[in-house]
């Protein structure tokens, strides 16, 4: 029996079990994550048009205060399963490091969004990045999902792409198909043909009458920067004011929209990054190649926005579609200073482009530090939230949630609107609690939503955070404590004046670490180099 053909019955009885009454009221879920964008990359300050995004946060609120973990493969398990990464199997990356909380792969302790809205009669489909342990035996048709087009892991952008992200596995409903099979309509973009597999997998829920839950994991904008040629000529120059001017713009419009308090003081240049102004003019010009890529790619993520907008509006199913769209971690400081600017045509399917360090300073506009680590910089992501049957546009002043949010929510936020039910034990195996709450009552208006305290770990970088309060550190070094309500940048470090509040808060982030498989940690050296590595690159102190 072919898979499809299983998929078919499974959807077919799923269909069956719920009544239909039931499906007709529950809305539709698509997640849209993205790969590296920064904090200010989109209609949160940039300099980028970003119209479709935009038209979404008008018509639905935005989240100010939303986290993720601060890389890849932990965001990607805590979003999909509700819980902490490392409680999930995955504390780092997918190489297997031998203790509990650091596999490499979901465990069996975890469900997945599709597995639990998949036992409640949702017709579940994900397309894109999949990266939480496919090496392991973990797939997207393994962990619920009814349709998938996925990578196993990420950074292909082109069908005809070489280098070291090229030629990479792609999987169709769990067949591995070459990249330019006749399925796939080559020649593509990965950013469009990701949004047309998914089009086309919610006609089949449309047809059989299921809602659906759609994962869309975008590989863009993460390296190698790559774009079609005509979106990144549209760019080209415009980059030339440099990192220290646009940053300054962008915190300024920051400012204005009500998103960052003015009290709040702009991050600095960090002392490696060199002052714009004492580049040559070669040098500020390949710069400037580099970010008009990485804005191509952001132009193309908002234009897909616009095509699965336009494919719900086609479809009636808009105005119950509950839309999420966020990021997985901070801008990607990687390569350091200089960056890579690499091959015949920059930009094109051949090429080698790594923004680097100065280009994820303005990324991460106001905020201090990158991906990899747990101050703002590497852990603040937007989150744009439009549900037009049920999202109260007025919910937050100024349609600003500035409620501190995490990923660990958006399981418990699904569940809730999809009358579904999270369980105790799935496949006979006990189930973790999931550790979030439902985002109903933020976007609505109606209900509480609980005071907690929010906790981060990876690579030895920590951090925990109750109500204003933050205690931070790099990995091996002592905790910061910065108030956010007044310093959200985390420029005053208030640790040696507050030493009682250290020691309660660090107390409390230990106490969860143990109980969350953070530690024990791994002795793996892999872990290890790579830290090192990226602390050299990024300047960690």
């Amino acid at each position: 029996m072919s898979l499809q053909t299983i998929f078919s019955a499974m959807i077919a009885m799923a269909t069956i079990l719920i009544p239909a009454a039931v499906i007709a009221e529950r809305p539709n879920i698509v997640v849209i994550l993205v790969d590296d964008m920064g904090f200010s990359d989109i209609g949160n300050g940039s300099e980028i048009p970003t119209p479709h995004l935009d038209a979404l946060a008008a018509g639905g609120v935005q989240f100010s205060q939303f986290y993720n973990t601060g890389r890849c493969c932990p965001t990607r398990a805590s979003l999909l399963t509700g819980l902490y990464s490392h409680q999930a199997g995955i504390g780092w990356m997918t190489a297997d490091q031998g203790e509990p909380g650091y596999r490499g792969g979901l465990n069996d302790s975890c469900v997945t969004i599709a597995e639990v809205l998949g036992d409640a009669g949702y017709f579940t489909a994900m397309t894109g990045k999949w990266h939480v342990g496919f090496e392991h035996g973990v797939t997207p048709w393994g962990r619920g999902f009814d349709r998938s087009m996925n990578l196993p892991a990420g950074g292909v952008h082109f069908w005809n792409q070489t280098g070291s992200k090229g030629n990479s596995k792609m999987f169709l409903n769990g067949e591995s198909i070459a990249s330019d099979d006749a399925r796939l309509n080559p020649p593509w973009y990965a950013t469009d043909l990701f949004t047309q597999q998914g089009i086309g997998f919610i006609d089949e829920s449309l047809a059989a009458d299921q809602p659906f839950f759609w994962y869309l994991a975008h590989t863009a904008p993460h390296f190698p920067c790559m774009a079609p040629e005509a979106t990144i000529a549209k760019y080209r120059g415009k980059f030339m004011k440099g990192w220290d001017r646009l940053r300054e713009e962008r915190y300024a419009r920051q400012v204005e929209m009500g998103l960052i308090d003015a009290s709040w003081k702009l991050e600095p240049r960090p002392e490696n990054i060199p002052a714009w102004d004492s580049l040559s003019a070669d040098e500020q010009k390949r710069y400037d190649d580099m970010m008009a890529i990485y804005a191509a790619m952001i132009e193309e993520i908002d234009t897909s926005v616009g095509k699965l907008v336009a494919a719900l509006k086609e479809r009636q199913e808009f105005h119950n579609t509950l839309i999420l769209f966020m990021s997985d971690n901070g801008g990607n400081a990687e390569t350091g200073v200089a960056g890579k600017h690499e091959g015949d045509q920059p930009g094109d399917a051949h090429s080698n482009v790594f923004i680097g360090q100065c280009w994820a300073h303005l990324n991460n506009t106001p905020f201090r530090k990158y991906k990899h680590f747990n101050h703002e910089g590497g852990i603040a992501s937007p989150l744009i939230a439009h549900w037009p049957d049920a999202i109260n546009p007025e919910a937050g002043g100024d349609r600003w949630i500035t409620e501190p949010t995490h990923l660990v929510d958006i399981m418990t936020t699904c569940v809730d609107v999809a009358q579904a039910k999270y369980p105790t034990e799935f496949n006979e195996n006990a189930i973790t609690k999931a550790q979030g709450q439902s985002l109903r009552p933020l976007l609505t208006g109606k209900g509480e939503f609980a005071k907690r305290s929010l906790y981060w770990e990876h690579e030895g970088n920590a951090a925990i955070r109750t109500g204003d309060w933050k205690l931070v550190r790099f990995a091996g070094k002592p905790w910061e404590l910065f108030n956010l309500a007044v310093d959200r940048t985390e420029q005053n470090d208030l640790a040696q004046q507050q030493a009682d509040r250290v020691d309660e808060m660090s107390g409390q982030w230990e106490s969860w670490a143990k109980n969350s498989s953070v530690l024990p940690r791994p002795k793996a050296k892999k872990n290890a180099k790579r830290k090192g590595k990226q602390n050299n690159k990024a300047d960690a102190a």
